[in-house]
């Protein structure tokens, strides 16, 4: 889906599942320290919970009644449906081959609860997860193991009870079938479990780590059906038309591949009458149309083929919404504020690729990247310039390292450069909105060119000391948006003027997928992870243990410096020493110059048919239109008595 912080981005590779990106996980943790089973003589404080976080106190006490954002009384019915471009040949979205539909990963759940559709739970938080099929967690404050009292009346969707056994079943079926960098990073953090009854599992952790993520790793592991697994013969690691056997509050109703999908809610679900689900998962069906392109989407948006539309297109939000249907008033218009970070998206390196090694080679390609005329010129000014990859957050690195984080850089000792200490984060190059190319940034970027060994030579090629041309592509998806194709375009135009041969490569969206996975691309137009907090995550999408192999590291970074950041960022013992070392982090990626920063659009932008509400005040990590928005059935006869949908 095209991510609203990024307009005219649309990633092609899905989220496989929350748990391959180790460590949404959780700064607090909270509650009432009592004696617990696993306590033994000798033990540390034993604390059982409803939730868990790391630093501090839950939001939510035991007995909350609902999430404070959500409408508890709302009405269950109705269909929403959405959109996406590409394809998808099979419903396992939890393997490493081929591409998954859309959001078929939602069948399952974790200990902990989650959002099915991919908004935060809870979404009024960063720090926190409640117990879903875990109705208590239980660990020493020394956070060396942790136990799992599972709520006995869970069910998996075809009515079978799901234990203790299935969990410990899905866990070594991911390290055994799942995506390798996460099977390794398991491995390493993980020593194993205990079943200790039939709703009751322990998992121990590996002495002498961290211990930051280790609880929210395995309590956001989803669930499978052992019997299933094994009446079937089907594998994790395979692409398959049948969906793993999960327990979620819904189940894929009906699907043709390469042109739509159903789920439907589970009426039979067992977890109605959970706090964490009220007043959520309102609509009876939610569909996802596919198509080929990006025209064909938008007219079917016009023509109600589908109703809810997440728009992601500057051309189309500043041109496209003068039809028919929102001049009557039958599609409505909303901006919508966003208080996540923008994710860091736009033209990553893959760092196994020559010339892109030399920083000051990615540095002089930055700068042929007009950010300023491509807002003004393609985007309808509303894009704003991105400079950090935690922007407008409390870990966002300004000015020169001051206090905590100068004082937490200088005990990494020699590993960081000098300039990191003495100079200003680095910021995205300002350049001339009136001219596609500005040739102040063109004179500086030839000259780091020169340093690093490239010249212009014959034909106003560039080249280096044995005369070879500078030559990469830029790999997009066919189903990339207008105006991505044209930002790319223009960006390969730009670097033609100063002497070097870039091409767009556009493939299909299932050869994109695999070669986005296989690291078989020079360039892409894409993304990297956001954070907020200090996780175990952090080594999959910046570190060099699994670079080559991380999804979630495209650029297969690998730097001793950033690797001793996420390491000593995790032994913090305080949400401050947290944050000075993400800035330092920050900081250090910006210095790196590992992705050319493209704008973002501070807001959501939502366009729907009115039949679909939501509570008055939202949540700042989640617009929720799949999640706590509900159906009005009377708007949704209005629509239908005027012809406004099919």
């Amino acid at each position: 889906m095209t991510n609203r912080q990024f307009p005219d981005i649309r990633f092609d590779i899905d989220r496989r599942t929350a748990l391959q990106f180790l460590g949404a996980g959780a700064m607090a943790a909270a509650t009432n320290s009592v004696t617990g089973l696993a306590s033994a003589a000798g033990e540390d404080e034993i604390i059982i919970s409803h939730g868990y976080s790391y630093f501090g106190d839950l939001k939510y006490p035991a007995g909350y009644p609902h999430f404070d954002y959500v409408n508890p009384n709302a009405p269950v019915g109705g269909e929403i449906s959405v959109s996406t471009r590409g394809t998808f040949d099979g419903m396992n979205r939890f393997n490493w081959q081929g591409k998954a539909g859309l959001f078929s990963g939602l069948i399952a759940e974790g200990m902990f609860g989650d959002g099915p559709f991919g908004t935060a739970t809870p979404a009024d938080s960063i720090t926190d997860a409640y117990g879903l099929i875990a109705e208590t967690v239980e660990y020493p404050k020394s956070k060396r193991w942790c136990v799992f009292h599972m709520r006995p009346e869970a069910r998996f969707a075809d009515g079978t009870p799901l234990t203790a056994h299935d969990a410990a079943f899905t866990h070594d079926l991911f390290l055994e079938q799942g995506i390798r960098s996460y099977a390794r990073a398991v491995k390493e953090r993980i020593e194993g479990y205990e079943i200790i009854d039939d709703h009751t599992l322990k998992y121990n952790f590996v002495d002498g780590i961290s211990r930051r993520s280790l609880i929210s790793q395995v309590g956001g592991t989803p669930v499978f059906s052992k019997a299933w697994y094994e009446e079937t013969g089907e594998r994790l690691d395979k692409q398959s038309l049948k969906t793993p056997m999960g327990s979620g509050p819904y189940v894929v109703d009906d699907f043709e591949i390469n042109r739509y999908i159903v789920y439907k809610r589970n009426p039979d679900y067992w977890g109605w009458h959970l706090p964490i689900n009220k007043g959520r998962h309102n609509f009876e069906r939610v569909r996802v149309e596919y198509f080929a392109d990006d025209a064909a989407e938008f007219e079917a948006f016009k023509a109600g083929i589908y109703t809810f539309r997440a728009e992601g297109s500057t051309k189309k939000w500043a041109t496209g919404y003068d039809f028919p249907a929102v001049q009557k008033g039958e599609v409505k218009l909303e901006t919508i504020a966003d208080q996540n970070p923008p994710i860091p998206t736009g033209f990553v390196f893959n760092f196994l690729r020559d010339p892109f090694k030399d920083k000051r080679v990615r540095e002089a390609l930055s700068l042929a990247f007009n950010f300023e005329w491509t807002s003004a010129s393609l985007q309808y000014g509303l894009t704003k310039q991105r400079h950090s990859f935690a922007e407008n957050s409390e870990v966002e690195a300004k000015g020169v390292p001051e206090g905590l984080e100068k004082a937490f850089l200088e005990s990494l000792g020699d590993l960081v450069p000098a300039e990191l200490l003495s100079e200003e984060a680095v910021l995205a190059h300002t350049s001339n909105a009136d001219r596609q190319t500005d040739r102040r940034n063109k004179r500086k970027a030839l000259k780091l060119l020169a340093e690093a060994g490239w010249e212009v030579g014959a034909g106003g090629k560039l080249r280096n000391a044995s005369g070879e041309p500078m030559r990469f592509k830029i790999m997009q998806s066919a189903a990339s948006s207008d105006t991505a194709q044209a930002i790319i375009t223009t960006y390969v135009s730009n670097l033609a003027s100063f002497g070097i041969s870039a091409e767009a490569e556009k493939v299909d969206t299932a050869q994109y997928t695999q070669r986005y996975y296989d690291k078989d691309w020079d360039m892409i137009f894409f993304r990297n992870q956001p954070f907020q907090i200090a996780s175990t995550g952090l080594k999959q999408s910046y570190g060099s243990e699994t670079a080559v192999v991380s999804s979630y590291n495209p650029q297969s970074l690998q730097d001793p410096l950033v690797d001793a950041i996420i390491e000593a960022a995790l032994l913090t013992e305080s949400r401050e020493e947290e944050i000075a070392s993400l800035k330092a982090l920050d900081r250090t990626l910006r210095y790196l110059r590992i992705q050319i920063p493209a704008g973002y659009v501070a807001d959501n932008w939502v366009a729907y048919y009115d039949m679909y509400e939501h509570p008055e005040e939202l949540p700042p990590l989640g617009v929720g239109y799949l999640d706590f928005w509900w159906f009005n059935e009377d708007k949704y006869k209005a629509l239908k008595a005027a012809g406004a949908l099919r």
